[in-house]
């Protein structure tokens, strides 16, 4: 899974993932031979329906849910904005405050900002520096009028797990609808939306090894959600448009590769994760690693170097200039604002200077992956961090003592003051 063409190597995975070889084959005849719409009462559509349902079933059995609660959306991106939207909509009676936190995808800042226009008030929770929110926190910050907690369950750029039982549990005594996104973990560790507490649960096929443009969102039985999108009476009146058969049959078989693989794959990743911080630690001078070190997904690993700009290496890496390089994928920051000259927002929720900030970058590995992938990638970002340093006016060699790395101790650098 791992590999790419021309000898590439791919290490973005939590950005997207290659589409498993046994989803395009389970997805080609809805995309040839049984195109037909499931709305219509012919063979082709009564075998569309079919083959959706066995989809929501699979996905279904992947978290712990029953297949009435599952419904098919584009992605995670619109799962979030349904939930944030819809129950606000549904609950504005009761209230309106919302409650999250600072290190949130932008796809759960974004719909919430937006109700601030209209005059919701959300309640930003910071994180710990490694990025965790504190459960007693959330308890504290749940009002009268608060109707909806939203928190993702492992963040998508440092990778650490956030502890959503215990949130869910004082969501559920507290009798407030909780949301959890759960795009990076569903198809990666053990989800399950019973033992989570979880009232609502967003996901998407791409970060699994499915297609692109499906997702799903988990709605608990007796939920009170508005619609997103109006017009037919597609998802049991909750969600129009014709049905993306070939994704959905996608996604569904997606899952069921992951309830086979999940287990193997995350150890698999894990040690690979392992591997690479002890490696990066002892043979990249003053660098930082970014998340929870025990609480974080088996596959993510982000670090920041000192000195140097993260998309000055990710740019370095993907265009190599020595003969016969092969090209690695890293990203820096999120890869969902790369465009963006600002730090990240979420390495700035950890207390993280920007300079620093600025030096991250993060490696996220698929199943399949080998030591000798990882090896090449580690020792090109080595030598990329190394040229672009003795080229840095500002990296001073040894400055893992500095004010950036919390010690002043030796450090004659800016941030020290």
């Amino acid at each position: 899974m791992g590999k790419s063409t021309n000898s590439a190597i791919f290490l973005d995975n939590a950005a997207t993932t290659r589409t498993d070889p046994e989803v395009v084959a389970a997805m080609l005849p809805w995309l040839e031979q049984n195109f037909g719409s499931p709305a219509t009462l012919y063979s082709m559509g009564s075998e569309a329906k079919q083959a959706i349902e066995s989809a929501r079933q699979s996905l279904a059995g992947l978290i712990g849910a029953e297949s009435k609660d599952i419904f098919f959306t584009s992605g995670a991106t619109e799962s979030n904005n349904w939930v944030i939207k819809g129950v606000a909509e549904a609950r504005a009676g009761k209230g309106r405050h919302i409650i999250t936190n600072e290190a949130e995808h932008h796809s759960i800042l974004m719909p919430l900002r937006h109700l601030e226009k209209k005059g919701w008030d959300v309640t930003y929770l910071p994180v710990d520096s490694d990025g965790l929110v504190d459960p007693d926190a959330v308890a504290a910050s749940i009002r009268p009028d608060t109707v909806l907690i939203t928190m993702v369950h492992a963040n998508h750029e440092i990778g650490t797990i956030q502890p959503i039982t215990e949130i869910g549990r004082i969501a559920r005594e507290s009798g407030v609808a909780f949301h959890v996104n759960a795009a990076q973990t569903v198809g990666h560790i053990p989800v399950d939306v019973q033992a989570l507490g979880a009232d609502l649960l967003s996901l998407s096929g791409h970060k699994f090894y499915g297609p692109k443009g499906v997702g799903a969102l988990y709605i608990k039985r007796g939920v009170r959600i508005i619609p997103l999108l109006h017009g037919g009476s597609q998802e049991k009146k909750r969600r129009a448009g014709t049905h993306n058969v070939p994704g959905i049959v996608g996604l569904g078989e997606a899952a069921r590769i992951a309830s086979r693989d999940l287990v193997a794959e995350a150890d698999q990743l894990g040690s690979l994760r392992d591997y690479i911080f002890a490696w990066v630690e002892e043979n990249i001078e003053d660098v930082r690693i970014n998340g929870h070190r025990r609480r974080r997904l088996p596959n993510n690993v982000n670090f920041s170097l000192e000195g140097i700009e993260g998309e000055s290496i990710m740019l370095s890496l993907s265009y190599p200039t020595a003969e016969g390089a092969r090209p690695v994928f890293i990203s820096t920051g999120s890869a969902c604002v790369s465009g963006s000259l600002e730090p990240s927002h979420i390495l700035l929720a950890l207390g993280m200077p920007a300079e620093l900030a600025h030096g991250s970058v993060r490696i996220s590995m698929a199943k399949g992956e080998t030591r000798e992938e990882i090896d090449y990638a580690l020792e090109a970002i080595a030598a990329v961090a190394g040229r672009l340093r003795e080229m840095s006016p500002v990296y001073k060699r040894g400055n893992k003592k500095c004010a950036a790395f919390d010690k002043t101790e030796g450090c004659d650098c800016e941030a020290a003051g």
